[in-house]
């Protein structure tokens, strides 16, 4: 079994290259994130204004900003927050919208339609809205931010899950279980819960990269991350203001950034979304 995933997976692979070297990019960033903070060639945050604003060159590969501050070294450094932000985020609202939604479908009733309108009701709202309010009502902290980006995602998998065990909660392996003396709960944790998980991580990897573009756009407006913490949405905040003055590497690189951890996270999801569809193996 194992041995013919690795095989449909490496023929996914073959047929769109576009899905290697996003899980490529993905690894790399991970890599970054890890390691890259002890091997930057300048402290991040160490000022140095007689180097201020100094274009890309040997000693600065991406130029530094208007304190002296090495951007290459902020922008690897910040690779790790931004990461950190966006996995935990998503991943607490997978866990928890995994469970809420499948244990909503198994039950129906009004269980099921008070959750699927109360779902309906935040999609509804904007989300990056919400997303502000709260971190400006708990605080510009990043244990908040991973809060408020866990808390707007939650509704896609709770309606995720919800759909797809209500599709499966009478089918003939879930009566086997529950004829076979499993309770309830054990049927939607050890049945339901396993064969909706997989694609599932589909949305998972899709929202990695828009949890991301939500930290930055929260630090960009004033409401994310701190300064001076090297994190992506503030340092193109930070150098905003100077690109009328044709400092235009201040906002490329955090921006370039940005768009490769996004588009890696987004092509990853769509590669994925072939590698677990049954139909793809025939």
């Amino acid at each position: 079994m194992a041995s013919a995933t690795l095989r449909h997976t490496v023929w996914i692979l073959r047929g769109n290259p576009l899905t290697a070297v996003a899980a490529a990019g993905v690894v790399l960033l991970i890599l970054i994130a890890i390691f890259g903070p002890s091997i930057v060639p300048y402290d991040p945050i160490a000022s140095n204004v007689s180097q201020a604003l100094a274009p890309p060159s040997a000693a600065h590969l991406a130029g530094t900003d208007q304190l002296g501050r090495d951007t290459f070294s902020r922008l690897v450094v910040a690779t790790r927050l931004d990461l950190v932000i966006a996995v935990s985020a998503v991943g607490i609202s997978f866990v928890l919208g995994a469970v809420i939604g499948a244990f909503c479908g198994y039950a129906g009733g009004r269980l099921d339609r008070a959750v699927g309108r109360f779902v309906d009701v935040m999609m509804a709202f904007p989300l990056f809205v919400l997303a502000m309010a709260m971190v400006a009502a708990l605080g510009n902290r990043v244990e908040n931010i991973v809060i408020a980006t866990a808390i707007i995602n939650l509704p896609f998998y709770i309606r995720f899950a919800r759909a797809e065990v209500n599709v499966r909660r009478n089918v003939g392996w879930v009566e086997a279980a529950r004829a076979g003396g499993e309770s309830n709960f054990s049927v939607v944790l050890r049945f339901l819960l396993p064969n909706v998980l997989p694609a599932m991580a589909v949305q998972m990897s899709l929202n990695l990269g828009w949890a991301i573009l939500n930290a930055a756009g929260l630090s960009f407006i004033g409401l994310g991350v701190r300064p001076p913490t090297p994190e992506w949405g503030i340092m193109v905040a930070e150098g905003a203001r100077f690109i009328s003055t044709g400092k235009w590497w201040l906002v490329a690189f955090p921006g370039l950034a940005l768009m490769l951890a996004v588009l890696c996270f987004n092509l990853l999801g769509d590669g994925m979304r072939d590698i677990l569809d049954p139909r793809m193996r025939t």
